[in-house]
């Protein structure tokens, strides 16, 4: 892989070519930080705390959480020092581990967002046999299946992208070492490489999703022989949180990886992967404690200790 690569650093775009606009930009995202920074953190220690929280639900958020916590970090941090500098450079080796780390912690998340569907079909479709069912040991089964997976596949795109001749020029469109950006500096022909992750993304991240819409099938089935209106309300509500994130990982994912390289557009790229890489994971535990009293609580007993 690397005899052939005569590019030794790549050159990031940043968040903004605009100078205008740089110090506003550094400013909006350098907030979203922290507050993803925050949020995740608070949901991880609430749910650790809480023991009314060690239910297998919570066990998935706190994870989630987690992988959150990482999915902002790998790629945040360089894109504001990037952004404040105007270009940023970095080698070909920080590139290839900030590519592996970043579709590893994304595929992860994909693959928790399925298990944590399975986990709400199963509270609403088996509510009896729940507790037998969402074990401990199956819980954590499913959390290292998603980070083996996540491993495996991003180990894939990883070799797929990087095996490609890179001769120059090396400035990358963007404001992390993404694949559409990568592929179109190669020197060579990289639509096989393409037509490569087409293939393996379809059978891996669209069978992920099936599995999301089967559960959510199932879900709304069994919602629909309830007798009563005020029951289903309240059972579809608290799912509702994961069905709003799995919508928006999905939309800004697909408008991203679905298109050809060669019709890659840098500005609606960088917008694209803002949704998906920045904005959901920051938002993620908003959205899941806003109609969730009992995280609510929780919150509020960390931050209100002396109250309680």
């Amino acid at each position: 892989m690397f005899n052939h690569t005569r590019v030794s650093q790549f050159i990031l775009r940043g968040f903004s070519d605009i100078p205008e606009w740089r110090l506003v930009v550094i400013l909006f995202f350098s907030l979203v930080y922290a507050f993803a920074l925050l949020g995740n953190i608070s949901v991880i220690i609430a749910v650790v705390r809480d023991s009314r929280l060690h239910s297998p639900m919570y066990f998935f958020l706190k994870n989630l959480c987690f992988v959150d916590l990482s999915y902002t970090s790998v790629t945040i941090p360089k894109a504001l020092e990037t952004t404040l500098q105007g270009t940023g450079v970095i080698s070909y080796f920080e590139c290839v581990t900030q590519f592996y780390m970043f579709f590893t912690l994304a595929t992860t998340e994909c693959f928790l967002l399925t298990a944590m569907a399975y986990d709400w079909c199963m509270a609403i479709y088996r509510p009896l046999l729940y507790g037998a069912i969402m074990s401990q040991r199956l819980c954590c089964a499913l959390v290292v299946l998603a980070w083996v997976g996540g491993a495996l596949y991003a180990a894939f795109l990883a070799l797929n992208t990087f095996s490609l001749p890179f001769c120059g020029p090396n400035v990358v469109e963007h404001f992390f070492c993404d694949i559409p950006p990568l592929m179109r500096l190669s020197c060579a022909d990289f639509h096989s490489s393409e037509e490569m992750v087409f293939a393996v993304g379809s059978c891996v991240i669209m069978s992920s999703f099936a599995l999301k819409v089967l559960s959510y099938i199932r879900i709304i089935s069994t919602l629909l022989r309830m007798p009563s209106v005020d029951g289903r309300w309240k059972a579809f509500s608290t799912c509702s949180s994961h069905l709003t994130t799995v919508l928006l990982f999905y939309t800004s994912g697909s408008f991203t990886y679905l298109r050809s390289a060669s019709q890659y557009s840098p500005t609606q790229g960088r917008l694209a992967s803002i949704f998906y890489s920045i904005l959901t994971p920051s938002l993620n535990p908003v959205i899941y404690c806003l109609r969730n009293r009992d995280m609510k609580v929780a919150l509020h007993r960390l931050y209100c200790q002396r109250k309680f």
